[in-house]
């Protein structure tokens, strides 16, 4: 499908795209507050290629180099899946696992947002308001590796096998159950865990690649977005497209 370069504009470029689920998850984006979760800024790893899953996840998912410095092999595997289905390779444009996603949440898991370094996280702990701010005594950290083991406890009881080894309809109907608050955990709360998957998959399909996501600004081509050029502005208010590629923070043109 021939994909139809637009000028940047958050709600009519997300609006202009055909898929749903990435409708949904790019308008997602705007709730999230700035910066919530961007550590420290490395140089990005190399890492996946950039070869096509498909929607299905049928095809074979790109081969990854990445060694996670936080996830073992089973919380990979399944981290590799779950931002597959989030948000998955299509016509519109490459999927969070083409982009390195998983590389960028890995790192998180080691910055200070992985361990809730600037936090309050001192009790009493009780169920409160989002309002309220943070209520669990679990690190961003802890709640990726107990929701882990516990989704894929779940999926071994219904189904004989771990999250990432179901089929793409399987574990899109697991994720929407977490996201519901239909499964009950008694290690981590479902729902929390959910929304820090999707919060951070988010975040790393449209963060700067120099935190270790959106491998190639590739995202930031298809909305058309300018990254960090400072000479930009003079195009703003004319509704027509930029015609030149994003940069990143580190300075490199894609």
């Amino acid at each position: 499908m021939e994909r139809k370069k637009q000028h940047f504009n958050f709600g009519e470029t997300y609006d202009a795209l055909p898929n749903p689920r990435r409708r949904f998850m790019f308008k997602s984006a705007l709730l999230l507050p700035a910066a919530v979760s961007l550590g420290a800024c490395e140089p990005q790893q190399s890492s996946s290629s950039t070869s096509p899953t498909g929607s299905s996840g049928s095809a074979s998912p790109p081969k990854n180099s990445h060694t996670p410095r936080y996830f073992n092999a089973e919380e990979w595997a399944f981290l590799r899946a779950a931002v597959a289905v989030l948000i998955p390779n299509d016509d519109n444009g490459p999927g969070a696992l083409e982009l390195d996603v998983p590389v960028f949440i890995d790192r998180q898991m080691e910055s200070e947002f992985g361990h809730a370094a600037r936090w309050y996280m001192q009790g009493p702990f009780r169920s409160a308001s989002p309002l309220f701010g943070y209520q669990s005594r679990l690190t961003p950290r802890e709640v990726y590796r107990l929701g882990i083991a516990a989704t894929n406890e779940h999926c071994r009881q219904l189904e004989g096998k771990d999250f990432a080894a179901l089929p793409f309809a399987v574990q899109d109907a697991v994720l929407h159950q977490l996201d519901e608050g239909a499964l009950r955990f008694e290690s981590v709360d479902a729902k929390s865990f959910f929304d820090f998957l999707r919060a951070n998959t988010i975040e790393g399909y449209l963060a700067d690649p120099i935190h270790g996501g959106n491998k190639g600004a590739a995202s930031w081509k298809m909305i058309g977005f300018p990254g960090a050029r400072a000479d930009f502005l003079e195009f703003v208010g004319q509704n027509k497209p930029y015609p030149y590629g994003p940069v990143g923070i580190s300075g490199e043109e894609s």
